[in-house]
Order: C-alpha cells, then structure tokens, then sequence
C-alpha cells in the first residue's frame, strides 16, 4: 500500500469504524475489523505485526472466503471506511467483492497493481506480471474495470521488457481508486483480436521499446 495512502486513512477520525478486506499479508493497524481467508495467528507475511498499534485483535478478524456467494458478516453500512489493498487482482470474483465493500462500508480505498507493473516481464520470474495475479486492472468512469490476464501476454508485442517496472515510480506501479457511496466494478470481455489492441495500448503508449535478448532463468 502507498505509504501516502496508508498516512490518508491512519488520519481517519478516532471514532470511524474500518474494514481492511483482504489485509492479511500486511495489515492496516487503524482497522478495528480483518476479514481474510487467512489465519489472524499468521498475519504479516510482509513484516512484523506490531500487536501494540493494531486497533483489530483476533476477536474481529473475520476468517472467510470473501469470494463466496453469501453476504459477508455485517450490517448495511456498519463502516465509516473500507480498505482493499492488493487483493482484488488475486481473487476468482473481485466484481462480488466490490459490491460487498460497497453494501457494508459508505466509502473506500482499493490499490491494485498497475498494468505497467503486471505486463512485465521478469517483475517476479520467467513470465509476465504475478504469477498469481488472475486479473488486469483499470479504473474507468470511476470505476474498476477487469480484465482476465490471459497467457497471451507472454508475446513479446504485448508486454514491457524485464527490468522496465523496477524504474517505474512507486505511484506507477499501482493503480489507486478513493470512492464515496460506491465502487462500480466489472468484468471486460473481449470475444475478438480486439485484446491485442487492449494489451498493446500502455506499451506503445510509452513508445518504442528496445528489446534486448532474454536471459536465461534457473532454479
């Protein structure tokens, strides 16, 4: 999460109640509820809990699949903000999600990797993007529009060249949404060569880009 975000909504009122979805790799210490799939006991794949500063304890971590069909466990409106951070590229059905932050919380914050980041080669082994990243991500209209991340991006018209996003800025590494009331969210279908053109778009966009030969990777 921006460092600049994170500072935003730590300066959220004393008295705003938040949700962090999705937060258990790094979680938002001013949330007073987690819900996760994972473990409270495991939190902080990224670093250290700091147990002192966290306003949510075990009590209001909530251990679930927020994909599932079934609403999640708390009242129209119950929270004055909701974070989601780095999650909704990684799960089956982020348009589901979206309309559960939007029913529970009257307004948000969602970062998403940015597709500067996830159409290059390289960023995390020998293919494009997160290897376990199922979706592109842009906001439209003031919304999120998804796109399923297809194993075409391995050709190398429709991707950046390794070593592009590490000089990338950190702001353009991800892709940012601050929303009021509701998140719109939904899925773009291609059914033609049109996502060629799609996937084509941010790299010519940054004009000609030298390709040199690719190195070998090994275990």
């Amino acid at each position: 999460m921006l460092s600049a975000s994170r500072a935003r909504v730590e300066a959220l009122p004393a008295d705003a109640a938040v949700l962090d979805v999705g937060g258990w790799a790094s979680p938002l210490a001013r949330a007073d509820w987690v819900l996760d799939l994972m473990p409270w006991a495991t939190r902080g794949l990224y670093g250290p809990a700091d147990p002192a500063a966290e306003r949510f304890s075990a009590a209001t971590w909530v251990q679930r699949d927020i994909c599932a069909r079934e609403p999640w466990p708390f009242a129209d409106g119950a929270f004055d903000f909701a974070v989601c951070s780095h999650t909704l590229e990684d799960v089956r059905d982020p348009v589901w999600v979206c309309s559960e932050l939007s029913r529970v919380a009257r307004a948000g914050y969602v970062e998403v990797p940015s597709r500067l980041e996830d159409q290059t080669y390289g960023v995390q082994g020998p293919w494009v993007g997160w290897g376990h990243h199922h979706w592109l991500v842009d906001v439209v209209d003031g919304g999120l529009e998804f796109v399923f991340k297809s194993h075409i991006l391995v050709r190398e018209d429709l991707h950046f060249t390794a070593g592009f996003a590490a000089s990338l800025a950190p702001e353009e590494r991800v892709t940012t949404l601050w929303w009021e009331g509701e998140v719109r969210a939904w899925e773009r279908v291609f059914v033609d060569a049109s996502l060629d053109d799609w996937l084509r778009a941010p790299i010519l966009a940054r004009g000609p880009v030298a390709r040199p030969r690719r190195r070998r990777w090994r275990r």
